[in-house]
């Protein structure tokens, strides 16, 4: 699993021209599912997530989590996280998770986000998505 978490200021996606999803401050999150991935892997990493601290307190100095400043998550899949490029220059995706396992994941993974007291939007799985930011720093952070 492969998850790219961009603090943001704002974010929003679109499917159609419409939007799908939108938050203010907090995080937009990238999400990518690799064939061997396991609920497992989805429940540490958002208990990860909940209690990351990168926003700045009154000193400046990244001490406070997304709940300390009432920040809410866009969660958008992205199998394209797990592109190889080491051979040619067409990447392959032969490592992302197929869809019948992949939105199960993803479907997981955002759950868990929620039983951490998390809001949290989405985008649509698989659709053709137009996502817009305002990053805040620019603050991004990758797991695996």
């Amino acid at each position: 699993m492969k998850i790219i978490i961009q603090r943001v200021l704002k974010a929003s996606v679109e499917v159609e021209g419409e939007t799908v999803g939108s938050i203010d401050k907090g995080f937009l999150i990238l999400f990518g599912a690799a064939a061997n991935d396991t609920e497992a892997d989805c429940v540490r990493l958002a208990e990860k997530i909940s209690k990351l601290r990168i926003f700045e307190d009154e000193n400046g100095k990244t001490n406070l989590g997304i709940k300390d400043v009432g920040g809410k998550i866009l969660s958008v899949s992205q199998f394209t996280l797990l592109a190889d490029c080491s051979h040619g220059n067409r990447p392959s995706f032969i490592n992302a998770a197929r869809p019948e396992t992949a939105v199960p994941l993803y479907e997981k993974f955002n759950d868990e986000l929620r039983k951490h007291g998390l809001h949290v939007e989405t985008g649509i799985f698989g659709a053709d998505m137009k996502v817009e930011l305002i990053n805040d720093g620019p603050f991004t952070v990758i797991l695996e």
